[in-house]
C-alpha cells in the first residue's frame, strides 16, 4: 500500500509540473498535439499506479519524452508557419454574411446543432445576426456581428467615462485569511495602506474571507463567517 501511495504521489507531482511546463490553458483551448499530450500522460501514469510490477521509471520516462516532445513542437510552431499549419491547422470560416458555409461545416464534421449552440453561447437566435463565424483551431467558434446587432459601447452612445472608469480590475489581496503579496505588490500603493486599512476596519488578515482592491485606494472588505476555522 505505501509503494501504491508513493508511486502516486510522483506521478502526480510529475504531472502537474508537466502540465504547468505545457502552459495554462483550459480544456477547450487545447491544440490537438497538447490534447493528445495531456491524454496519453493520463494513461500512462495510470499503469505503474495499477501494476505495481512495471517500474516506476516505466513511467516516468514517457511523460518527461511527451512533454519534451510537445515543448519541442511549439518551439518549433512558433517559429515556422509550416510547422504551425502541420501541427494546429488553420481557422475556417464557416458563416459569411450570414451564409452558412455547408461544405466547410461538413469538412470539419461540425453539425448546425454544435453552430447553434456556439451561436446560443453568445445570445445570437439567428444567423442572419453574424457577419462571420470562425472556427478556430481549438474548436472554439469566434463570431463577428453586423454594426447593428453588436452589443452597445460607451462610444457608441456617447457616454462618458468617469475617473474610475479607466482604472485596472480589482485585484484580491486577501482569500480566505490569506494575503496575497504579489497583488499588494501590484497594485502600487503606500506600505502602509493595508495595516491603516486593517486599523480602521478593526480586523486582522485572518478575520478577512475576502478583500479586493483598486489602486486608488478602494475595496470591499467581506469578513469570515464566525465559527470558520
Amino acid at each position: 500500500m505505501t509503494i501504491v501511495f508513493f508511486r502516486t504521489l510522483v506521478l502526480y507531482l510529475l504531472i502537474v509540473i508537466a502540465l504547468r511546463i505545457m502552459g495554462k490553458r483550459q480544456l477547450g483551448e487545447l491544440q490537438p498535439s497538447e490534447f493528445v499530450v495531456t491524454i496519453l500522460i493520463s494513461n500512462i501514469a495510470t499503469l505503474p499506479i495499477e501494476d505495481t510490477n512495471i517500474p516506476l521509471i516505466g513511467g516516468v520516462v514517457p511523460i518527461l519524452v511527451l512533454v519534451s516532445l510537445e515543448v519541442l513542437t511549439s518551439a518549433l510552431a512558433l517559429k515556422n508557419y509550416k510547422v504551425r499549419r502541420l501541427v494546429s491547422g488553420r481557422p475556417r470560416i464557416i458563416i459569411r454574411d450570414g451564409v452558412i458555409d455547408q461544405k466547410e461545416m461538413e469538412k470539419l464534421r461540425f453539425s448546425i446543432d454544435d453552430l447553434m449552440e456556439e451561436l446560443r453561447s453568445n445570445s445570437i437566435f439567428d444567423v442572419k445576426e453574424v457577419s462571420f463565424a470562425i472556427v478556430e483551431t481549438t474548436g472554439k467558434v469566434s463570431i463577428y456581428q453586423p454594426f447593428d446587432n453588436r452589443p452597445a459601447t460607451a462610444s457608441m452612445v456617447g457616454a462618458q467615462p468617469s475617473p474610475t472608469d479607466n482604472l485596472p480590475p480589482p485585484s484580491v489581496i486577501v482569500s480566505d485569511g490569506v494575503l496575497v503579496d504579489e497583488a499588494l505588490h501590484d497594485l502600487q500603493v503606500k506600505k502602509d495602506w493595508l495595516p491603516k486599512l486593517l486599523k480602521k476596519e478593526k480586523c486582522e488578515v485572518k478575520d478577512i474571507f475576502l478583500l479586493t482592491a483598486q489602486n486608488d485606494g478602494s475595496y470591499n472588505l467581506i469578513r469570515r463567517e464566525k465559527g470558520r476555522s
